[in-house]
């Protein structure tokens, strides 16, 4: 039998006046997930404004009321994202926080700091802890601790959202971006390459870090493009701090055959390595050149300006959160941020 047809004023919803609406109900005819319809009533930033506005407007046509004891277990999580790293590099973390705050601007979103020490053995109940105890809505996890599956199965048991920063795919494609380290080490190798350099070296960071393997992969298959290995006399680990850069490229650039270029894991260590080159009596670029990682704010501050490898962190942070809060970026997938190569003035032609 046809459903008789509205009278004036009356909204067309396909909900009969005798029957009390459900969530179901305004769910089909706003054309979404029960989901989103329950992240409506609750208030969550997470919803696209144009979705909100149909979904209420159903709501009001309808005259559903939610139900309070649903809605009351909705609030069991937070508005809160977490931030959890074990990145000796301060910058990073400031820079990552930053993106993180970018995206949740204006979204009810705040953001709460966790670090942690991967080597920890209570690292994975701390972390379970720090979820439970604030009731997280979701977290961001950096390297290295993104690269530990053992979080990334915390998350999951308990039912947190979460997104991974690592260098390399470690998790399906909803909860990761991918930095592709990989890439910046390859550019690198090619830049000095281009000026004719040979004898390159290297200093990695943490062994721990993925990131150290895969910046020395990309280091690797540059110099094989080019007929070159990498010495493994001219290799040094660092820790990803000014120090032990420094310590690294004291004892690279006092080798009888010292290397005419240096390929540094990040920008503090590059940094460390100009400190021991004048140290040492050498110039930079003339005698050796040098080139770093990241691009953060020291790489355009010490002397001479460090070429590095741009990665852009802050956006990374940015991508992160509005993936986590459901409001993915067109250019997530894109490749703006991946890392690339920004020539200063510390990479110049190999000395003849």
């Amino acid at each position: 039998m046809p459903r008789k047809p509205p009278t004036d004023g009356e909204a067309d919803t396909g909900v009969s006046r005798t029957r009390r609406a459900t969530i179901n109900d305004v769910a089909r005819l706003a054309g979404v997930s029960k989901k989103t319809v329950s992240r409506v009533i609750n208030a969550s930033p997470s919803v696209q404004q144009a979705t909100r506005e149909r979904i209420e407007a159903v709501i009001r046509e309808t005259g559903y009321v939610p139900d309070p004891q649903a809605r009351g277990l909705a609030f069991r999580r937070s508005f809160l994202i977490g931030l959890i790293y074990d990145n000796p590099n301060p910058q990073y973390v400031v820079n990552m926080q930053l993106g993180l705050l970018d995206a949740m601007r204006g979204s009810g979103f705040e953001l709460v700091v966790h670090p942690c020490d991967r080597g920890s053995e209570t690292l994975v109940e701390d972390i379970r802890s720090f979820i439970e105890r604030q009731k997280l809505f979701g977290v961001v996890l950096t390297p290295s601790v993104s690269e530990d599956e053992r979080v990334a199965e915390v998350m999951r048991e308990i039912g947190c959202e979460y997104i991974r920063v690592a260098s390399v795919t470690v998790d399906a494609p909803g909860h990761m971006i991918e930095t592709q380290d990989r890439l910046g080490g390859l550019a690198a190798a090619r830049h000095l390459i281009s000026l004719g350099h040979r004898r390159i070296g290297f200093i990695s960071g943490v062994a721990t870090f993925r990131s150290s393997h895969e910046r020395r992969s990309g280091l690797e298959e540059g110099l094989a493009e080019g007929g070159l290995s990498l010495d493994p006399a001219l290799v040094a680990e660092g820790a990803y701090t000014f120090e032990s850069g420094q310590e690294c490229a004291r004892r690279l650039l006092s080798l009888t055959d010292r290397p005419t270029a240096i390929f540094a894991g990040n920008d503090e260590m590059a940094a460390g390595a100009l400190h021991a080159a004048r140290e040492l009596g050498l110039s930079v670029p003339a005698d050796v050149s040098i080139v770093g990682y990241d691009d953060f704010q020291i790489a355009a501050r010490v002397w001479p300006p460090l070429t590095t490898i741009h990665t852009p962190t802050r956006k990374i942070g940015r991508m992160a959160a509005e993936k986590l809060m459901g409001r993915e970026a067109s250019d997530t997938a894109a490749e703006g941020h991946l890392p690339t190569l920004v020539v200063r003035q510390s990479s110049g032609p190999a000395p003849v």
